[in-house]
């Protein structure tokens, strides 16, 4: 058994028994997750080897043969530095293959083939499909930035952000698909606007937690030969519907990617010109009322004007009749004082 792990480590083997319960990884960082494991299990047996051979050793050597007490010692000092400096040296190996693995898993150097942003948020996934990560867009707004005679630290990330090309939203009841072509080396930006989840797809060998307020990044190259259907799903948990936070990722041969991605870009185009003319007739539509309500507005200003006009000629009207009427009054009376 230990041979077999020591061979699958090595990448001579690698089957369901060897890989001790890690899914077959599709991806290269998946690989050296996978002989880190393998190589951590040949440490564990090496070292139960190991005990459990002096232990049966001492059963079966220093067992009981008489009444006669074995010779007696305090202490034997070449044992006893084996013991503090063996287990020194097991911890100092498998950490530092443990760094080693995890620098470079994080790498994230390497110019990427697809940047996708993984955006988690109660309870699904969004695939936004981006035409460069958020760290080249922000390397290049603080470039434009110190070229216009600017600080670098004067730029805010949240303005610095790369185009989205198009994006796929799921449900708790519509799992969303992370479309993946062949051999590309794919850039991973994870963002959460509300509670921490964690990206999981155990045929990277990889998860990464997403963080409300702080983005976390990485990368991997998808083999070849690894097109078909896997699962991923959230490995934090997360609220009442965390089990339900599923998605798909479908890796494509490069053909078949390419006709998709042609696709999505199209029915996002449309889409978004679609959007845009809708914008402009309801801005149109939003100016006529708002020139039919001005023009209601000044006709009943106008209309309400000649009605005021009107009123006030009746009045001037009623007032002339009025004093006619006193003038003639007056002259009745004056003559009617004449004739006594």
């Amino acid at each position: 058994m230990l041979a077999a792990l020591g061979l699958a480590a090595t990448g001579c083997a690698s089957n369901e028994f060897t890989r001790l319960g890690v899914p077959e990884p599709i991806t290269e960082q998946g690989q050296r997750v996978l002989a880190l494991w393998q190589g951590s299990w040949v440490a564990a047996f090496a070292v139960g080897i190991l005990v459990w051979g002096l232990i049966i050793w001492s059963i079966i050597f220093h067992r009981k043969r008489s009444e006669q007490l074995p010779p007696q010692v305090r202490y034997n000092m070449p044992i006893e530095a084996l013991y503090t400096v063996l287990p020194i040296v097991v911890i100092a190996v498998l950490f530092y293959f443990t760094a080693r693995d995890q620098t470079y898993l994080l790498e994230t150097d390497e110019k990427a083939d697809t940047n996708v942003e993984v955006v988690g948020f109660q309870w699904s996934w969004e695939f936004k499909y981006l035409d460069q990560s958020k760290a080249e867009a922000l390397e290049e707004a603080e470039a434009a930035a110190e070229a216009e005679g600017k600080e670098a630290d004067e730029v805010d990330p949240e303005e610095a952000q790369p185009e989205t090309l198009f994006s796929e939203v799921g449900t708790p009841d519509q799992m969303p698909t992370l479309v993946l072509r062949e051999g590309d080396v794919v850039h991973f930006d994870l963002h959460s606007p509300d509670v921490i989840h964690s990206f999981w797809v155990p045929a990277f060998a990889f998860k990464m937690d997403v963080i409300p307020g702080h983005d976390n990044e990485f990368q991997v190259k998808v083999n070849e030969g690894t097109a078909g259907t896997y699962m991923g799903r959230c490995a934090e948990l997360c609220g009442v519907d965390h089990t339900r936070m599923l998605f798909k990722v479908e890796v494509m041969e490069p053909e078949a990617y390419d006709a998709w991605y042609a696709e999505q870009e199209a029915a996002a185009e449309a889409e978004a010109a679609a959007a845009a003319e809708q914008e402009a007739a309801d801005e149109q539509a939003s100016e006529e009322a708002a020139e039919a309500a001005g023009s209601e507005q000044q006709d009943g200003g106008q209309q309400g004007r000649d009605e005021e006009e009107d009123a006030q000629g009746a009045s001037s009207e009623e007032e002339q009749q009025d004093g006619s009427d006193s003038a003639g009054q007056a002259e009745g009376s004056q003559n009617e004082e004449a004739g006594h």
